[in-house]
């Protein structure tokens, strides 16, 4: 989803095609080496956007000698969809790379609403974290390989914590509006 949600909010910016899309996407952080994004996954995703019709090819551009270029430019389907597809992309996130790139664009959703969803996950993080801490006191008084559990623990509740910490510190970055 964050592939189409990068898409769409290019094209809120400028009409383009695929394969300047794809150059774009490597300057000045190279995102496609990042989340492994080929051209071929990058044309799949324009070709799926536009059976949704939340994109349109808006002009073919001939050049000899290499292949006919389109040009896309997002629909209002597509203008109308983008900030659910973000917020969805909020709310499913599991791990903190799969946000960047509604991070990137939050100038086209409702921040208020962001931060309520990153503020619930972060609650819910909370929770599982706390929860973990009692299984693991139960666990420790009948386990034979308290060694083993002590080790899985630390990095379950060091990899929780972390997410824990850039959570809170994104969502005050997003009050603060810094970006």
């Amino acid at each position: 989803m964050s592939i189409q949600i990068f898409i769409l909010s290019k094209l809120m910016e400028k009409n383009t095609y695929p394969y300047l899309l794809k150059k774009e996407l490597s300057e000045p952080i190279p995102y496609d080496k990042m989340s492994d994004l080929t051209e071929n996954k990058l044309y799949y995703h324009f070709e799926k956007l536009s059976k949704k019709e939340f994109i349109e090819v808006v002009e073919t551009i001939k050049e000899e000698n290499r292949p006919d270029k389109q040009v896309f430019k997002i629909t209002e389907q597509g203008k109308e969809n983008l900030p659910n597809m973000m917020y969805k992309l909020f709310e499913n996130a599991n791990e903190i790379e799969e946000i960047y790139v509604g991070i990137a664009y939050l100038k086209y959703v409702d921040r208020k609403k962001v931060v309520t969803i990153l503020e619930n996950k972060v609650q819910d993080f909370k929770y599982s974290l706390k929860q973990s801490k009692e299984f693991l006191k139960k666990y420790e008084t009948v386990s034979k390989n308290e060694e083993l559990l002590n080790f899985m623990w630390d990095y379950f509740n060091s990899k929780l914590t972390y997410k824990i910490n850039f959570l809170e510190k994104i969502i005050e970055t997003i009050k603060n509006r810094d970006i």
